[in-house]
This record gives C-alpha cells, structure tokens and sequence, in this order.
C-alpha cells in the first residue's frame, strides 16, 4: 500500500511523501522527465517543503521517527533533501534541535518548532539556516504546556 501524504511543485520540481507502511514512507523527486527516489526505513510524522537554504530550489522537510549513535531514544528529528542534478539527496540530517522536537512549521524564510525543553515545558523556537544547519533566531514563547504551545504554533504559522 503506497499512500501519498503531500507533495510540492516549485520550478518544475515536485517532492511528494510516499507512505508505504507504518514504518517506512520513500521521498520521490521528480523533475524535467526524471524521477528519483530516497527510501526513508522510519516512521514519518510531518513532511513540507521550501527553499531552505535560500539556492531558488525548494528542498523537502521530512518528519522521521527514529533513534540516532548518541541517541538511542526512539525520537522525532528533521531531515532536509535537496535535488541534486535530478537525485534526492540530504542537506541536513539533524539529531536535534535546541529541545526535544515534536513538530516542526515552513515559513520562509523560517523553520518554527515546537520543542520540549530539559525542564518539561513547551517552547516555539524560530530558526533560519545558516550554511550548515539552523541557527535559533528567536523562542517565540516559552515555559508553557503542550496544548498552548501548540495553540502557539499554528498561529504563528497562520499568522505568516
């Protein structure tokens, strides 16, 4: 079973999310007449796309579940693919964020999250990249519950 959860077409680019499973979905990339694929073995919970590191192409934001060396957690992280002369490739496997991630918004130039700080409580952190990863700009709001964290975000976003 191959469930598409949402694909983006920007410059003759499209990413889409194919979900095969529960635990494993593949990004495809398909541009000009080509199409390539990147195998994702990981449970995915979000997936988007924009132009990240600001080079006129959209890149994708996937969502994945999964533990990492340092970490062996079973934890939400973002991963960012870029096409590369018609291949999926990664621009950023991220392990963390300033907090625990739990969900993650695109709003050029801006990546906001919603993350779990050390001390238990909630923040929305904005973030932009910055050549090889994403540099906080700012925390929205912080020491607050789930619920209002979330309330936080999908307003900001909508707000944008």
């Amino acid at each position: 079973m191959t469930v598409c959860l949402a694909g983006a077409h920007a410059g003759g680019q499209t990413f889409t999310l194919q979900q095969q499973s529960d635990s494993s979905a593949v990004l495809v990339l398909e541009e000009g007449g080509h199409r390539d694929a990147w195998q994702l073995p990981y449970p995915t919970y979000s997936f988007t796309t924009g132009d990240v590191n600001g080079d006129g192409r959209t890149e994708a934001l996937v969502g994945v579940i999964k533990p990492t060396r340092f970490d062996p957690r079973m934890a939400r992280r973002l991963f960012v693919f870029q096409q590369s002369q018609h291949y999926v490739r990664p621009l950023w496997l991220g392990s963390r964020l300033a907090g625990e991630l739990y969900d993650f918004r695109w709003e050029a130039p801006y990546l906001i999250t919603l993350e779990q700080s050390n001390d238990s409580l909630w923040f929305v952190g904005v973030y932009q990249w910055d050549h090889f990863g994403f540099t906080m700009k700012e925390c929205r709001i912080r020491g607050v519950g789930r619920d209002e964290g979330e309330r936080s975000l999908i307003s900001f976003t909508n707000s944008h």
